[in-house]
This record gives C-alpha cells, sequence and structure tokens, in this order.
C-alpha cells in the first residue's frame, strides 16, 4: 500500500534527503510545515502538497485529514533543528501517527526515557535515522566482525571535516543549546556506527574543543578511537583539495583506511524501505549514541595526551 506523510522542517538541509525517500519508495508527502517559505525544492517531489508556516493551521489541516481514509496521515517525517525533535516526535504520537525522525532523536538521555513511556501509551512508533548504519562498507565491516568475533582491541582514527560558512554559528546550529555542538550536529552518526560495530563505551575524553571544531578520545568495547571533526575549511588535507572534495571523512583502523567517502546520498531511501518493511531503528537504537553526544559536551577538556588525534599534534 501507499502510506501519506507529513514533513515537519522542509526548508532545512536534510529535508530533500526525505522527499526523495518518501518519492523513492512510492508513497506521498501531503502535507509539510516550516517557519521558512523558501520551500521551492518541493515542486521537484510534490507540487500538490499543502504547506503550512504556522504549527497551528499544520495542527489543524492533519485534523481535517484524519476524515478522510484517503488523506490521513501515516507517519511523520521531521527534519527540524535538533531541540525541536523531541516535541515534534510527541507531536506525531499524539495524533496517532509514526514518527522518522532525524539525528539525534533527542538531545538529553532523560528525554529518551519519556519517548519510550509515550510509545507504550499510544501504541506508536518512534524510529531514527541512523542511515550510516546502512551504508555499504560499514555493513561489510559489521558483518565481518559479527562473524569473525573480536580478538583484539582495535586502534581506530576518525576524521571528518565538513567546512561551513559563517552562517554556520549564526544559525540555530551554531548555538550548543539548540543543536548540541558539532559533536552531536555532526558526529552522533559516526559515533553511533562505531558502537554499533564496536560495543558500548567504556570511557571518553575530549581533548580540544573551539569554535567549530572538537577532538577526543572514545575506549569502546573492542577499539579505542581517536576523533576530530572539523567545520573548518583549513583542516581539509591535500588528497581531498586535489580531488576536488567539500568534505572529508576517513576511518583508520588498524592502520588500515576504510573507505567511505561515498555511497552517502541515496541511504534515506534504504532507511524508509526499512521502516515499511517493518524494521527500522528504534529508540534503543539511538540511545547509546545521545548518551555519548550528552557526555561529550558536558565533559572538560583535558588537553593532549597520547591518545589525542594526529591532528592535535
Amino acid at each position: 500500500m501507499s502510506y501519506n506523510f507529513a514533513l515537519i522542517g522542509l526548508a532545512g538541509y536534510i529535508a530533500p534527503r526525505h522527499l526523495q525517500a518518501i518519492k523513492e519508495t512510492e508513497n506521498e508527502l501531503i502535507v509539510a510545515l516550516d517557519k521558512s517559505d523558501s520551500v521551492g525544492i518541493i515542486d521537484k517531489y510534490f507540487p500538490d502538497a499543502s504547506f503550512f508556516t504556522e504549527f497551528e493551521r499544520f495542527d489543524r489541516h492533519i485534523e481535517k485529514l484524519k476524515k478522510n481514509s484517503d488523506q490521513k496521515v501515516h507517519y511523520v517525517s521531521i527534519c527540524s533543528p535538533n531541540y525541536l525533535h523531541d516535541a515534534h516526535i510527541r507531536f506525531a504520537l499524539r495524533i496517532g501517527e509514526d514518527a522518522i525522525c532525524e539525528k539525534p532523536l533527542v538531545l538529553n538521555p532523560w528525554n529518551i526515557t519519556h519517548l519510550e513511556e509515550l510509545e507504550k501509551e499510544t501504541g506508536r512508533n518512534i524510529y531514527n535515522v541512523l542511515q550510516l548504519r546502512l551504508h555499504p562498507t560499514v555493513q561489510k565491516l559489521k558483518n565481518h566482525f559479527t562473524k569473525n568475533k573480536f580478538t583484539k582491541k582495535h586502534e581506530i582514527e576518525l576524521t571528518y571535516i565538513a567546512p561551513r560558512g559563517l552562517w554556520y554559528q549564526h544559525s540555530w546550529k551554531g548555538n550548543l543549546e539548540k543543536s548540541g555542538g558539532i559533536a552531536t550536529n555532526i558526529g552522533i552518526h559516526f559515533f553511533d556506527m562505531l558502537i554499533w560495530i564496536f560495543g558500548k563505551v567504556i570511557q571518553q575524553e575530549v581533548h580540544f574543543h573551539a569554535d567549530g571544531k572538537t577532538a577526543g578520545y572514545i575506549e569502546l568495547e573492542n577499539a579505542n578511537v581517536k576523533w576530530y571533526l572539523s567545520l573548518d575549511s583549513d583542516d581539509l588535507p591535500e588528497e581531498a583539495i586535489e580531488n576536488n572534495q567539500t568534505s572529508y571523512r576517513s576511518m583508520m583502523l588498524d592502520g588500515r583506511k576504510i573507505e567511505f567517502s561515498d555511497g552517502f546520498t541515496d541511504l534515506h531511501t534504504l532507511v524508509y524501505l526499512d521502516i515499511l518493511e517493518g524494521n527500522g531503528f528504534r529508540i534503543s537504537d539511538a540511545k547509546p549514541s545521545v548518551d555519548l553526544a550528552y557526555q561529550i559536551r558536558n565533559t572538560k577538556v583535558t588537553g593532549l595526551s597520547h591518545n589525542s588525534h594526529p591532528m592535535l599534534i
């Protein structure tokens, strides 16, 4: 069957991935919300969808749609700023629909408990977009260690450089209370991936923090991770510049490079397919990385140590 979607946060950076996923899974977006009206992207996918800039009118419209079984909303896709995810998930469940939420699911660990209770109360489901788990290279790595088990503690260097302009620090993304900082806003998928493959967090350290970049160390059950996240284009390595790459992702595993720079554009469609097939990533999947990101932004910076990422040395 074809499902009807509502989408909150249509003007956001990640919304086009959700529009594409809804379209490619042969479903319909019937209504969307954003306080900004710069949403011409919708014409490429669902030009007939209703659109609102005021939440109250959006809410009322969805209530009206309930009276028509053909127009009733089945899923609410949430692409709003991080600090609003919790409220918008609650809205979806209160109107009796399932929520598909971008990362991070929430900013604070205690919100997880409340959402779990709301799932039980409403009988509806909350899904988190953890698309990196579906990346072919990551899947291959996960399958390898699932099959062969761990025989030692692995050494990992994770580097992610995603340059952003001056606008970033002036937007909600540059506001720690609204975004959770870059460890949450751009790092959480990578932290989720590492926990998923190498086991739970034993301890962590933050060695460096400044506007637009941060770095630290995580000890997992089966790996020691030195990580570095940056929004600074000056951090791009020569190889990225020579290849005209606008961002750089690298993971070294025991001195060997694990390549996953490409293959990100269609992962949201795979996430949606997984959900529509009765699977999907749930609250319990999201919780460990939410906990870790919260710890990182509330940890005192210790300075350099023997566990520091090479880019700090």
